[in-house]
């Protein structure tokens, strides 16, 4: 078999980063190799949060102007991948500061200058921004917030009020109070006695020595691997002048008290005012599938020279083992899948924007990506053995930056759920026949897609009759939906599953080098083949496979796996990783050089 050359590797760095690397994450990676990025230890949390801010500043200003990045979304994506796989505390800190303050501020202010002096101290990271949503009582049932902004119309002001501890807003970064930092909060408007719905305010929370007046925060406990400065933040009496008031598109209050909108809708409104939620959500399923990649280049390194103990031999390399290739390699198939889902649902957000359709794709995305990372994180660090248990050995952060992407920016089953409402209503427009199992190869990942096809629809079918048939027979809207949530939960995910598999495959057929076309085949089969296996029994059931065909899948799957091995520096090289990058222990051959 002929070996990879420099041309393949190209050719997988183009299709991993869709032809933009040169041109949207080169400069990225060459800032995140700056010292200041290398491993510590012996810090505590507060230590470790005020060098991510550090860290965080470093990056913005070497990244150029912050409406630039807004305006490139390509750009905003590769911003939350390439400092966080250094340090994973960047991601929160860089997104909230960059798309949800300083994005929601520029989307909700256009055609005003009265606020160019805060635009311009956010722009230039002089203060950090963050954004308010959650409050301690309501969690994703943001709509209930109590929070309130109440408008005196003699001052011409707002007065902003926490009115019991439940509506206090939950882990802002207000833990590290010397910082300066503005907010867009979230609160009810409230005019002449009458709410008028949630809107954003700007709100500025400390400076340099400290809390501003009517602002009270305290530090939320530690979170193992995440040195965030999480609080709880309770406002009393906070005077904001009315400019601070960021109505937009949603809503205009004269000077009067008259309120006007175009958007009769509250619910609407709200939605409007959190659209830079949906871009936030690809940001970290971008992240968390960057790291999903380099925990692969780290393990697979690790496992080519790590030497173990073997049956009539002196030592092998780990990697030499059937039980080490087939769990890498599914995980590498994982990766690479929903690289290109995550690749895919970026296109469709450049190209419309935030859309019912879009922000339905970024759901589906941002659950089955993180949900799949988290089980190659636990993967990767399971075989790097004891290695992986370190810090240094970047694994371990992952998993728990992993845990903090599942919840955030809306958790992923009110979004699954949410998004399995939507199939259940809109099935998407494809052909469902019956899959005919004689004849069919199980490592064709067409096939894998038809029976992926065909359960969503057997599954949709069936769920939408029993949801109708309750309500006709009397249940509410809530006991119908309810006793079908775990159905329409497992159809959105499988469709989110199947997506990526199509663009995993799409991938490898349009891959220009046959090396590379190989290898993306190889994975393609392989992730197709394990979507089947999770519903063997159901096709068993239902006709679309064979008994000898669900009998032979575990069998090959390791041969698949097998099969991938001479691909596996390739596939890793187009990550576009350095052990230099990356700066773990386990990539070096004498495993001694921890850092002090």
């Amino acid at each position: 078999m002929p070996s990879s050359t420099s041309e393949d590797r190209d050719e997988l760095i183009r299709l991993v980063f869709d032809g933009t690397f040169d041109n949207v994450h080169a400069d990225l990676r060459d800032t995140v190799s700056d010292p200041l990025f290398a491993p510590r230890s012996g810090l505590d949390a507060t230590q470790q949060g005020r060098l991510a801010y550090d860290r965080s500043r470093l990056v913005h200003a070497r990244t150029g102007p912050a409406q630039k990045v807004l305006d490139d979304p390509l750009r905003l994506f590769a911003l939350s991948e390439w400092p966080s796989l250094m340090d994973t505390t960047t991601l929160p800190l860089l997104m909230s500061h960059y798309n949800l303050c300083l994005g929601t501020l520029l989307h909700h202010s256009a055609g005003r200058d009265d606020l160019d002096d805060i635009i311009e101290e956010l722009a230039t990271m002089r203060s950090v921004g963050m954004l308010m949503v959650t409050e301690l009582g309501f969690g994703n049932n943001a709509a209930a917030m109590r929070t309130r902004a109440v408008y005196d119309p003699l001052a011409d002001e707002f007065v902003l009020s926490t009115p019991d501890p439940q509506a206090q807003k939950f882990m802002p970064y207000t833990g590290i109070q010397d910082i300066p930092k503005i907010a867009v909060v979230m609160a009810r408007l409230v005019v002449q006695d009458t709410d008028r719905g949630i809107f954003p305010f700007i709100v500025r929370i400390c400076d340099a020595e400290g809390l501003l007046p009517g602002v009270r925060a305290t530090a939320l406990p530690d979170k193992p691997g995440l040195a965030l400065d999480n609080g709880v933040t309770w406002f009393d009496g906070v005077r904001l002048p009315r400019r601070n008031l960021l109505g937009g598109a949603m809503g205009r209050l004269m000077p009067d008290g008259t309120f006007e909108s175009t958007i009769p809708s509250r619910r609407r409104r709200f939605l409007t005012s959190l659209e830079r939620v949906q871009p936030g959500r690809l940001c970290l399923a971008s992240a968390l599938v960057a790291a999903g990649r380099a925990s692969l280049y780290i393990a697979l390194r690790y496992a080519r020279q790590r030497r173990t103990f073997a049956p009539g031999e002196s030592d092998v390399p780990v990697i030499a083992y059937r039980s080490q290739q087939t769990a890498l390699f599914r995980a590498l198939a994982d990766v690479y899948a929903m690289t290109f889902l995550v690749n895919s649902t970026k296109r469709a957000f450049v190209r419309t924007g935030v859309s019912d359709d879009t922000n339905h794709l970024i759901s589906l995305t941002k659950v089955v990506s993180s949900w799949s990372m988290t089980d190659v994180l636990t993967t990767c660090r399971e075989r790097t053995g004891a290695q992986g248990m370190f810090s240094a050995n970047r694994i371990a952060d992952y998993i728990a930056m992993a845990q903090g992407v599942v919840t955030a920016e809306g958790d992923n089953l009110p979004l699954l759920a949410k998004a399995g409402n939507e199939l259940l209503a809109h099935p998407p427009a494809t052909d469902t026949g019956t899959p005919e199992p004689q004849g069919r190869s199980l490592t064709d990942p067409s096939f894998h897609r038809e029976l992926t096809r065909f359960r969503q629809s057997r599954l949709t079918d069936t769920t939408a009759y029993a949801m109708r048939r309750e309500i006709r027979g009397g249940s509410s809207l809530f006991d119908a939906w309810n006793h079908h949530i775990n159905a329409a939960l497992t159809l959105a995910e499988s469709r989110g599953r199947e997506l990526a598999l199509e663009e995993l495959h799409t991938a490898a057929t349009q891959a220009t080098t046959p090396r590379t076309r190989e290898a993306l085949g190889l994975l393609a089969a392989l992730y197709g083949l394990g979507l089947t296996e999770r519903d063997a029994a159901w096709h068993l059931a239902h006709g679309t496979l064979t008994p000898h065909q669900v009998t032979r899948i575990p069998a090959l799957l390791e041969a698949l796996s097998t099969r991938v091995l001479p691909y596996a520096d390739l596939l890793v090289d187009g990550f576009g990783l350095t052990d230099e990058l990356l700066r773990a222990p386990a990539l070096r051959p004498g495993l001694t050089d921890f850092h002090a």
